[in-house]
C-alpha cells in the first residue's frame, strides 16, 4: 500500500446512516440522505445517497486529474465534461458492492486525443482511480470528436 504525504483533509460526520445526515466539518456539504425506493427504502424526496456524494467526487476528481495530464501534453481539456455513474448491488461473496462508469466526453479534442488522456490520468493521476482499482470495476467511456 503506498503512503502519502497529506495536502489536505476533508472530514465529514454521519449521522443515522443512510436514513440520516452527513456533513462535512466546514459546513460546506450538508446532505440528508434516504436509502431509495430501489433498494427497499423510502425514496424521500430532496435526499442523497452515499452513491450520489461518491459520484459527485469522482467525476470532480476525474476532471481535474484530466486537466492535469492534459496541460502535461500541451493540451486543453478544461471543457471536458465528466458524468460518473455509481451502481450499488449484492456482491456474489455476501454484501454490498460498488460498480462505476465513467464517461469523458470533449468535442474539442479528437476521439485518440481525448482517449490517450483519459486513459492517464486514469491510472497514474486520479486518487479515485487508484483508490478504487483492484476493488471496483470502472468502465471508462470516452467520447471526443
Amino acid at each position: 500500500m503506498d503512503t502519502i504525504k497529506p495536502l489536505f483533509t476533508a472530514t465529514a460526520t454521519a449521522i443515522g446512516g443512510r436514513n440520516g445526515h452527513t456533513e462535512s466539518s466546514d459546513g460546506m456539504v450538508k446532505v440528508d440522505l434516504s436509502v431509495p425506493k430501489a433498494m427497499g427504502g423510502p425514496g424521500k424526496p430532496g435526499t442523497a445517497t452515499p452513491e450520489h456524494l461518491f459520484a459527485a467526487g469522482y467525476a470532480a476528481c476525474f476532471g481535474g486529474a484530466l486537466d492535469f495530464v492534459a496541460k502535461q501534453h500541451k493540451q486543453d481539456a478544461t471543457g471536458a465534461k465528466i458524468t460518473c455513474a455509481v451502481s450499488i448491488g449484492p456482491r456474489e461473496g455476501g454484501g454490498f458492492g460498488l460498480a462505476v462508469k465513467l464517461h469523458v466526453a470533449d468535442a474539442s479534442l479528437p476521439q485518440a486525443q481525448l482517449a490517450a488522456l483519459a486513459q492517464e490520468a486514469h491510472e497514474k493521476i486520479c486518487p479515485y482511480s487508484h483508490a478504487t482499482r483492484g476493488n471496483v470495476p470502472v468502465e471508462l467511456e470516452v467520447v471526443g470528436s
